[in-house]
């Protein structure tokens, strides 16, 4: 790093903490020349979007501040020239540079700047310490806050910070600190290192491509994350645990990605994207033709027969109940079995041993079975024990007439009988979604929504689709 660098020490207040969904409030900018020279800028910020009143609380910023404040579009230029050319230093700096990325984008402008976090240099620098937000930077070092959580008294925070770390550790100290922090992700030569400062700080899924051929490009992997830029940057990190890591990093040519406004679209994206695209590394949520499930049938004179019912098929709207879901006949069957066995109930009424009426069951001859099959239990008895065996794998009902939402964030995720329809950030793409054939069911959606159900929201008046 070099030791006369042009630098900016930024600050933004903000309607809360998520880039994509939330608005800036207030810009700090502190600027410091090669030469040493410093400016200050500080601007308010018309959001185009309620601050609530925890944030308004928070940061002193209310709502009547910024209504004659010009909006972004307004004084993007005179942030972007001073910030152009300049290292860009925050604290938690990726929040900051995410949300400013984020602004101008929005404008059709592609802001990108070497970054350095303030927290993170503290941890390089006073390891021995285990808080590093500001306001133990202030406590720690004494520095001067004229007034917290506005834009640019926090910026001046962080420069002080920077002239006591240069007075208390040295400059050399600082430099190899700053090295060792700005060293560049070691990516595969074959993909653009531009990319780094492209990949966003918050939840989605992302998308490793092979080689392009006559049928476009290969789909290597899928996967979701909390933090796209931490878990995508982490596949090419030098210590890869195992080869295959290391064989997936080498083979990437391309890496895409789609933000989503939290983990539940993240989860319900991966697991949809796993099946359309069968990524060649993906060795989870691949597609699940063959999953079955147990449902009780009315064989008559008290019988309670089970069924193996393709899940594909299932109507959870008709409210028939299930048990379990299993990948395929073979394991349905074995799961069954052990419960038959573990209950003393018998193989032919169960339907894993059929007999003719009267016939004892291979249970019965060794004295396992009860003797529904020859009478010596009626079959309503044995029906109330196979119900009580059964509702460990009882699989929740749909609670719903209808289709429903999660929402999270500014996304609303469509969901309909444990079957995820997509999801919208306005009403004419739910409506869309509506209308569109349903998708069959799928077990790994089930297992994400069956966490989610306290979060569902009936949604009223929904016209059914196709």
């Amino acid at each position: 790093m070099p030791r006369m660098t042009a630098l900016a020490f930024v600050d933004l207040e903000t309607t809360g903490a998520n880039a994509n969904t939330d608005r800036i409030t207030e810009i700090g900018i502190v600027e410091v020349d090669a030469d040493g020279s410093v400016r200050e800028w500080q601007q308010l910020v018309n959001p185009q979007t309620r601050i609530s009143p925890f944030i308004e609380n928070l940061t002193g910023i209310s709502n009547a501040m910024v209504a004659a404040a010009p909006p972004f579009a307004e004084v993007a230029e005179a942030a972007l020239q001073r910030l152009r050319g300049r290292l860009f230093i925050a604290h938690n700096a990726r929040f900051d540079y995410g949300f400013l990325k984020n602004e101008f984008k929005r404008l059709g402008i592609d802001f990108r700047a070497p970054v350095l976090c303030t927290v993170k240099l503290s941890r390089a620098l006073y390891p021995e310490h285990q808080r590093h937000n500001l306001d133990s930077l202030i406590e720690r070092h004494g520095l001067q806050a004229a007034a917290r959580h506005r834009a640019l008294a926090d910026a001046q925070l962080i420069h002080q910070f920077w002239q006591k770390i240069h007075v208390d550790r040295g400059s050399e100290a600082v430099e190899s600190a700053l090295r060792s922090l700005n060293a560049r992700p070691a990516l595969p030569p074959h993909l653009d290192p531009g990319i780094v400062d492209d990949l966003p700080d918050g939840a989605g899924v992302y998308l490793f491509y092979g080689e392009a051929s006559e049928h476009g490009d290969l789909p290597l992997y899928v996967g979701k994350a909390k933090n796209l830029r931490s878990r995508i940057l982490a596949h090419f990190a030098g210590d890869h645990r195992a080869a295959r890591e290391m064989a997936l990093a080498q083979q990437t040519r391309r890496i895409d990605w789609i933000e989503t406004a939290g983990e539940v679209g993240a989860l319900l994206r991966e697991a949809t994207l796993v099946k359309q695209l069968q990524p060649t590394q993906n060795r989870l949520l691949r597609r699940n033709d063959d999953v079955c499930t147990w449902q009780l049938r009315d064989a008559g004179d008290g019988w309670q027969r089970p069924e193996l019912t393709a899940a594909g098929e299932l109507d959870f709207s008709t409210g028939g109940a299930c048990y379990g879901l299993f990948a395929s006949p073979r394991e349905a069957r074995q799961a069954l079995r052990k419960l038959v066995e573990a209950h003393h109930l018998c193989d032919s009424l169960s339907g894993l041993d059929p007999r003719p009426a009267g016939k004892p069951c291979f249970g019965h001859q060794t004295r396992r079975c009860k003797g529904a099959c020859v009478g010596k239990e009626s079959s309503e008895r044995h029906s109330m024990r196979l119900l009580a065996a059964l509702v460990t794998l009882k699989l929740t009902s749909w609670p719903f007439a209808g289709p429903a939402l999660i929402r999270e964030g500014d996304e609303a995720h469509l969901i309909d009988g444990w079957r995820y329809l997509g999801s919208v950030r306005d009403e004419a793409a739910l409506q869309a979604l509506l209308d569109a054939p349903r998708p069959p069911f799928d077990r790994d959606i089930y297992r994400i929504l069956g966490k989610q159900v306290g979060r569902m929201q009936p949604l009223p008046g929904a016209r059914p689709g196709a």
